[in-house]
């Protein structure tokens, strides 16, 4: 969040970095190192990467590159540094997303495991009498102009980090959603990325929303009319110069 939303359906292109053990849908081949006809990812790009879970099953997560081989990164009090300089960050306001089956807007995860810092306070009604979740909305601005949306409801865990230099082959990623997020900032042990990961474990880069479901639809499609998001259909993944991606 917020650019991405559960509910979603997305477009991910598999080989605009060349082709990888990543790049099937399946990750049936062991991790192999190198990739074949790739080219160079850019800053601002959202990723598909694959790891391993804490029960070593195979997992796609999907996260924002920020980290380019050679790059210095780190965050002062919530807010990312790059090369050792600040990265434009100004607020622009709260976002409200309604509450459904995909958000509950919920202070613990769904199984209680852990808490988020500002989501019990976060509910209100809107005026149309529905719930709805009040997110503090940044927008990030990266060398070069691209450009996009993060959330931040304040002091985390998170928010501190020593300088990560990324090594050669590696990138670093970030979550938009920056008090929630199980990116290169986490530990391996707490279910996070545990730093830069091996450019070969991007399996491609998302590209556009096709149409996006309240999370009242089932696998029933006669459901999905009744809680089909218009506003979240056909929507462009890629950061843009100048102006927030949504």
């Amino acid at each position: 969040m917020p650019t991405l939303q559960g509910g979603d359906r997305l477009v991910v292109s598999k080989y605009p970095y060349g082709w990888s053990y990543a790049s099937a849908s399946f990750h049936l081949l062991p991790f192999m190192r190198g990739r074949l006809f790739g080219r160079s990812p850019e800053r601002g790009d959202i990723v598909i990467v694959a790891r391993e879970d804490r029960e070593g099953r195979s997992e796609d997560l999907i996260k924002r590159l920020i980290g380019l081989p050679g790059d210095k990164v780190q965050m002062v009090g919530g807010r990312l540094w790059l090369n050792g300089k600040p990265v434009t960050t100004r607020r622009v306001g709260d976002r409200l997303l309604p509450v459904d089956g995909n958000f509950h807007c919920d202070a613990n995860d769904p199984d209680g495991s852990r808490a988020f810092p500002g989501f019990a306070a976060a509910r209100v009604t809107g005026k149309d009498g529905k719930l709805y979740c009040r997110l503090p909305t940044f927008r990030e601005t990266l060398p070069g102009g691209r450009s996009y949306e993060t959330l931040d409801f304040g002091a985390a865990d998170t928010d501190d980090t020593p300088v990560y230099t990324i090594p050669s082959g590696h990138l670093f990623l970030l979550g938009d959603n920056r008090d929630n997020s199980a990116d290169s900032r986490v530990p391996a042990r707490f279910g996070g990325l545990g730093g830069a990961v091996p450019i070969e474990s991007i399996g491609g880069r998302a590209e556009f929303s096709t149409f996006s479901l309240k999370g009242e639809a089932t696998g029933n499609p006669l459901t999905w009319l009744a809680n089909f998001r218009p506003d979240r259909s056909w929507k462009s993944l890629r950061a843009q110069i100048g102006r927030s991606a949504r």
